[in-house]
């Protein structure tokens, strides 16, 4: 793997400060569902669970099966996946989301672009060692 220098601080700086402004904007939830990734250590792979959801009339999400809102707090009651991807690199589940069998559980581009970001991060993470949050 070749290594790049890193940038100046006030890059890095200003590049964080970008990507904190970027992430307060609103979004439209996918009302395919969302993803919750999560490393196993074990089996050197990413894993990616997929819960299916509905988007209510002021874009909330809400359990599918139950009508309930989703909480961002964890405050729900636990949930099954609906599906579970499993693979050793980010690509791997890039490709299993976006060319496997249909219909495909992403349904906006910027949800499609973020699970990328996401999945690079995790992906790191696992190659070094390190504790992966997702964003």
């Amino acid at each position: 793997m070749t290594t790049t220098p890193e940038a100046p601080a006030s890059t890095a700086s200003a590049m964080d400060a970008l990507d904190q402004r970027l992430s307060q904007r609103f979004i439209a939830l996918d009302p395919s569902g969302y993803f919750l990734i999560k490393l196993d250590r074990d089996a050197a792979e990413l894993v990616l669970e997929h819960y299916g959801n509905t988007i209510d009339d002021k874009g909330l999400a809400r359990n599918s099966e139950t009508g309930e809102l989703l909480r961002c707090d964890g405050g729900n009651a636990p949930r099954r996946p609906s599906t579970v991807y499993r693979g050793s690199t980010a690509k791997q589940l890039g490709i299993q989301l976006t060319e496997g069998e249909a219909p495909h559980p992403v349904s906006r581009l910027d949800h499609a672009l973020y699970l990328g970001r996401e999945l690079q991060k995790a992906e790191q993470c696992l190659r070094d060692g390190t504790v992966y949050v997702q964003d």
